[in-house]
């Protein structure tokens, strides 16, 4: 399989078994340069175990794919450096503050010491925290908190950038402002690859693959998904073609 000079990913029949148990049913799809990818799921549907093997954390048992040109199955390590990655549970360093934790992030990702400064007040202007910078991390609202693991994720300036459920337990608006600030990346030719259970989020998306019992059940965009789930309810929206697509995939 060569890698595809359009696509940020591509995967063919990857598969990941655990001893007999089958998390991901050789599902094959791939994702454009520059796209906001979501990829959605039921809890065990296998959408972590996807990740961690786009993400170069697990090795798949068998298949084929690319994450930024490198090959999940031998260039792991190559790929966690090509990749910026937020998880839904809040992994900073309470005590540190943002300044601190930045700065932390980026000997993690061995960026160059001279190009730290630049980088802190890239991050702390685009996420609108420079006027906390000395506060202690724990002191902010969830919010701000989730902006500043945006912004630990990026420090490194990734070709695709994986947000898993970002916007967990926060609110409506700062949920705008965090999609806005997507899109603005997505723009600047940054690959977006989320998941989430929001399905008013899942609408900014390009492209969907949903997937349930290790096996994808619906591809395409918002729009499509809906009609081909739910042809009969001209009102239906995406939370109706989830709830359609995951409780046909288990009767």
């Amino acid at each position: 399989m060569i890698p595809s000079t359009s696509n940020s990913i591509s995967v063919t029949n990857l598969e990941k078994k655990f001893g007999t148990f089958v998390a991901v049913n050789k599902i094959t799809f791939s994702v454009k340069k520059g796209e906001i990818f979501g990829f959605l799921g039921a809890n065990g549907s296998g959408k972590s175990t996807t990740i961690r093997m786009l993400c170069g954390i697990i090795t798949p048992t068998s298949g084929a794919g690319f994450v930024a040109g490198h090959d999940i199955m031998t260039d792991a390590e190559d790929i966690k450096h090509s990749i910026g990655y937020m998880s839904q549970k809040f992994s900073l360093y309470e005590d540190l503050t943002p300044f601190e934790n930045l700065r932390f992030y980026l000997g993690v990702y061995n960026v160059p010491q001279s190009q730290w400064p630049e980088r802190i007040d890239w991050v702390l202007d685009m996420t609108r925290l420079q006027d906390v910078r000395n506060r202690k991390t724990r002191e902010l609202p969830t919010g701000w908190r989730q902006r500043l693991a945006l912004g630990c994720s990026l420090l490194h300036k990734p070709e695709i950038l994986f947000l898993d459920e970002p916007t967990s337990g926060v609110d409506p608006v700062t949920r705008q402002h965090f999609w806005n600030f997507i899109k603005q990346l997505a723009c600047g030719g940054m690959t977006i690859f989320v998941t989430t259970h929001y399905m008013d989020e899942a609408r900014f998306c390009e492209r969907i693959v949903m997937i349930n019992d290790g096996n994808i059940v619906a591809t395409g965009s918002p729009a499509e998904i809906i009609a081909g789930a739910c042809p009969e309810k001209p009102d239906a929206d995406l939370n109706d073609a989830f709830i359609t697509l995951m409780m046909r995939d288990n009767t």
